[in-house]
């Protein structure tokens, strides 16, 4: 099958009119998207967006040949403009299988928000599934057979993206593309980075691609340091990096403090931000969990991990830290950058950048800025990717 993207925006597309956000001002060439559309093999339309016709005759095609409209969208969705001469627009019922003389079958697919997803299979017998804006497949068994395609909503809705490749639905070899492009996320390199960091791409309006071709994505690293000082947004950026994965399992170093809002709040802003299908465990342990083998750990944070490591060993105290605890903690910190090199799980750590700031006035606390940079350095030197993230902006230091 081949398919044009007539359009790969958000409904509203993008940049949106009217307005002044610093996405929408950048969004030009290329990174410029009319709501998403897409013609296959020049014979089924889905979605019917402003502007289709010319947007075909801008890609080199024509609509004289479609013989079927489908439309994806709420019923309470964008408008729709009917070209003359075009099959009325039409919605397969859930469940539905509508074979089409061009010799595609097209079969509606269950959805847990309004709208309508599509399966393509195509004479060929590649397919593909298209989703809807914020919409995930219903009823997917462990069994599906990966598509040769998918096209959805990544960054709007990574949960999606992970419920499809927890079912098989999506393996090593599917194309993911990305569409429904609102400015949420800047355009350009930012929006290239966060979508190869969930394993998919995006191509500009009017490109045709090929169902089934192979096309090289980013490897996906095994291994990441988020590191970011106070605030920064390194932990929301480690979240996003596995948001499209699934049997993703939250480390918690820091524990609980009774009689500590502060604390109480952060960790629960932590928590509602986490997708519902994570799960979450409390402990310092590392090692053991490096050694496992299971789907994806984010490890926040390795300083809290130093604190706990320090307090165990009583590096705090000058006279301790200088008989046991300096070489007691040196052969913990060993131990987990040992267990990171030989772990096979996909590792993403969130660490604090402390180096930068003001000289702590105490001795302890100046040993532990030092052992806390000795840490980074160490578990850094062990990952595929390391990133530094300041005021939000992700900063790639290796891979």
């Amino acid at each position: 099958m081949e398919l044009t993207l007539l359009g790969t925006g958000a409904p509203a597309g993008l940049p949106r009119h009217g307005c002044p956000c610093a996405a929408c001002a950048t969004a030009v060439g290329d990174e410029a998207r009319a709501a998403t559309a897409l013609l296959i093999d020049g014979a089924l339309l889905l979605d019917l967006t402003p502007g289709a016709a010319f947007a075909a005759a801008r890609a080199g095609y024509s609509l004289t040949g479609v013989v079927q409209v489908l439309l994806s969208h709420p019923h309470e969705g964008p408008a729709v403009e009917f070209p003359a001469g075009l099959p009325a627009p039409g919605r397969v019922p859930d469940g539905r299988e509508l074979a089409l003389i061009s010799g595609h079958r097209v079969r509606a697919v269950p959805l847990d928000s309004p709208g309508t997803g599509y399966e393509v299979t195509g004479p060929d017998s590649t397919r593909l599934l298209y989703l809807p804006p914020g919409a995930a497949p219903a009823g997917l068994t462990d069994s599906a057979e990966p598509y040769d395609m998918v096209l959805l909503d990544v960054l709007g809705r990574p949960g999606a993206l992970a419920h499809l490749r927890a079912t098989g639905a999506v393996g090593p070899t599917t194309d993911l593309l990305a569409v429904h492009l609102d400015h949420t996320v800047p355009p350009g390199p930012e929006l290239h980075r966060r979508l190869a960091a969930a394993g998919a791409r995006a191509v500009p309006d009017g490109e045709t691609v090929v169902v089934g071709e192979y096309h090289a994505v980013p490897d996906l690293p095994r291994r990441t340091l988020v590191l970011g000082g106070a605030r920064s947004g390194k932990s929301l950026e480690a979240e996003r990096r596995l948001a499209a994965f699934p049997d993703v399992l939250y480390v918690a170093t820091g524990g609980t403090r009774d009689g500590d809002p502060d604390w109480a709040a952060r960790i629960t802003a932590h928590r509602e931000r986490r997708p519902g299908s994570w799960r979450t465990t409390e402990t310092c342990d590392l090692p053991p969990l490096l050694g496992q083998e299971g789907g994806p750990l984010l490890i926040d944070c390795l300083a809290l991990w130093l604190t706990d490591a320090m307090d165990s060993v009583g590096a705090w105290d000058d006279e301790t830290w200088a008989h046991s605890g300096r070489r007691a903690l040196h052969e913990r910190v060993d131990a987990l950058v040992s267990a990171v090199r030989a772990t096979t799980r996909t590792v993403v750590a969130v660490s604090n950048e402390v180096g930068s700031g003001v000289v702590p006035a105490t001795a302890s606390g100046r040993r532990f800025r030092d052992e806390l940079g000795r840490l980074n350095a160490a578990f850094a030197a062990e990952c595929e990717q390391v990133l530094l993230v300041v005021a939000g902006q992700a900063l790639p230091l290796r891979g």
